[in-house]
């Protein structure tokens, strides 16, 4: 790996931003302020102005319809549109400090140009096969054209700042889809946000694969394939070595260094703030972890791929997103960002996560996730029809520097766009929590909990045990809600819940009583708080501690990263909607 090392010029690891000569204050609040790009106007202006963007976007593919032209809901669909590039907050992303909103000077408007086309997908002959990174035959030729791509993608962020394909404008696309820069179109002031709903999957893939084609054709390679980290098998749960070498492309300087291998191989912890050290002890919960959020806990479609977004709607928050974006997830982007950032850069946040390529890596074995979910037997169907979800669009800018449109229907058969996934073993897959045989003593463990009343709602600072009756229908298939949860969205939140559990062992989530957990990445929303529910499928979970015909059960809440700054409003258990 030396003789590699040193055969790149390596570019700083923070990008910078675009249009420098713009001044930012250093504090500002959260403005509406847009900008538009000056970038290679090549279309024909309308009788001497500037180009009319509303009459182009009614031409694309007929999403648009003349109804769009008010603002407010349509009347037939209302799917989420494509953002307006002309229209972006140069602010660009923003958190909150002291009380403050603060400007973190990063601008993530990308290039504008009013030349924009429907994507149509390519035929492909041969698949490219994305490889495993932590598979120890990973051949060295294929990790030297991995860093000579990169290294490529960097070079175009000094030839030229403003080309969409440089390293750094396509680390801002999830910037700016992230942290608030676009508006929805037609509804000023409102963020679009592609996480935490049902656009996370469809989003990413297509990220993904613009990103793929464009380092392919860098190198002049249509057949290559960025790898993905496979932090879901036992043997691939540390950081892979091909990102980890400074002085080359591929490495970052914003991540965890106790997590960087440094003759050991630290391993990733699924379970977010969990203090455990023993190895066995973590690739079991990491095992757990998995199972419950591809196979346990989801109990219709949108439970893994998130709840509906639609045109008009405000930003879900934490509570839209499904099993797998909450959980492996956003562990992932935890335990590889910097601690020792204040705002945890750059994977640890939304708006820097594409400045570490490692994001990519990570985000490919998101995609797999998909793809491996859809293929496990289940009770409900996995397949989302409604066409709000279906017509949902955005915008990317292609291997030749084309703005194409998107849907996320073409997303949905990863093989039509051209790629599949070496194989790479899933012991998760069988790694449902052994069953208790003997129920837990409901009297004696409500002797320390208290009831519903009487304990909501408060504020998370300590673990609580509240009594929560069960419904009077006699189902076994039931579901748990936490409602009316409040968090500071600028801060990491984790909490876990565990139902009859009489060990009291937070730590190890391999347990039968374990029913699921809560997570928030911080993020850059315009409401500083975001309010929803937590809902958790109680079917295996009941089977897997052997309830009795008891009329209640003990729910368990744990405070694990910041439960000062969650409230809790109550808790009960419904039977479960598929």
């Amino acid at each position: 790996m030396t003789s590699l090392q040193s055969s790149f010029t390596v570019l700083a690891t923070t990008p910078t931003p675009r249009n420098s000569s713009l001044s930012k204050p250093s504090l500002l609040p959260t403005t509406n302020a847009r900008r538009s790009h000056g970038f290679r106007f090549s279309c024909s202006s309308n009788g001497g102005g500037g180009v009319d963007r509303r009459n182009m976007l009614l031409g694309l593919g007929g999403l648009y319809g003349a109804s769009n032209l008010i603002s407010g809901r349509k009347a037939n669909a209302d799917p989420i549109l494509p953002p307006d590039l002309s229209q972006c907050d140069p602010t660009g992303a923003t958190t909150t400090s002291g009380g403050q909103t603060v400007s973190l000077d990063v601008d993530c408007c990308p290039p504008y140009t009013d030349i924009q086309s429907d994507y149509k997908l390519p035929s492909f002959t041969t698949p490219r096969v994305r490889p495993a990174a932590n598979r120890g035959t990973l051949k060295p030729e294929y990790i030297a054209k991995y860093q000579l791509a990169i290294q490529r993608m960097r070079d175009l962020d000094v030839t030229d700042p403003d080309d969409p394909r440089g390293f750094t404008q396509q680390a801002n696309i999830h910037c700016a889809y992230c942290n608030g820069p676009y508006d929805q179109p037609d509804h000023p002031g409102l963020d679009l946000q592609v996480h935490n709903s049902w656009l996370f999957f469809p989003f990413h893939r297509w990220y993904l694969y613009f990103f793929e084609r464009i380092l392919g054709s860098l190198i002049d390679d249509p057949t290559f394939a960025i790898p993905y980290w496979n932090w879901d098998n036992p043997r691939g749960m540390f950081m892979p070595e091909m990102f980890t070498f400074p002085g080359t492309p591929a490495y970052d300087a914003n991540r965890d260094p106790s997590h960087i291998p440094t003759g050991t191989n630290p391993v990733v912890t699924l379970n977010v703030g969990s203090t455990v050290t023993d190895p066995v002890q973590i690739i079991s919960n990491n095992l757990t972890q998995m199972y419950n959020e591809m196979i346990g806990t989801p109990a219709s479609a949108t439970d893994f791929m998130g709840q509906p977004y639609r045109d008009g709607d405000a930003p879900h928050g934490f509570s839209g997103g499904g099993t797998s974006e909450q959980g492996s997830h956003t562990a992932i982007h935890v335990w590889v960002g910097d601690p020792n950032n204040e705002y945890n850069e750059d994977m640890g946040n939304f708006y820097s996560a594409g400045r570490d390529p490692l994001f990519y890596c990570h985000h490919a074995n998101v995609d797999r996730m998909w793809t491996l979910w859809k293929d496990i037997p289940a009770d409900y169907s996995k397949e989302i029809t409604d066409p709000d979800f279906l017509k949902s669009a955005f915008m990317f800018y292609d291997e030749n520097k084309n703005l194409v449109r998107v849907t996320v229907a073409d997303a949905l058969d990863y093989k039509r766009m051209g790629y599949e996934y070496e194989t790479s073993n899933t012991p998760w897959m069988n790694y449902r929590p052994q069953q208790r045989l003997v129920p837990a003593n409901l009297e004696s463990l409500s002797k320390t909990a208290q009831t519903v009343a009487k304990l909501f709602p408060l504020t998370l600072n300590n673990t609580v045990k509240v009594i929560v009756p069960k419904p009077a229908t006699g189902k076994a298939d039931e579901t748990l809600v936490i409602e009316n949860i409040i968090t500071d969205n600028t801060k990491l939140v984790k909490f876990g819940v565990f139902i009859n559990d009489e060990d009291d062992k937070p730590e190890e989530v391999d347990r039968a009583e374990y029913a699921g957990s809560f997570t928030q990445l911080p993020h850059r929303v315009k409401a500083k708080q975001s309010t929803g529910n937590l809902r958790l499928n109680l079917k295996e979970l009941y089977e897997n501690i052997n309830i009795a015909d008891d009329k209640s059960v003990v729910v368990t809440i744990v405070p694990i990263i910041n439960g000062s700054a969650v409230t809790i409003g109550s808790v009960k258990i419904v039977p479960r909607v598929a």
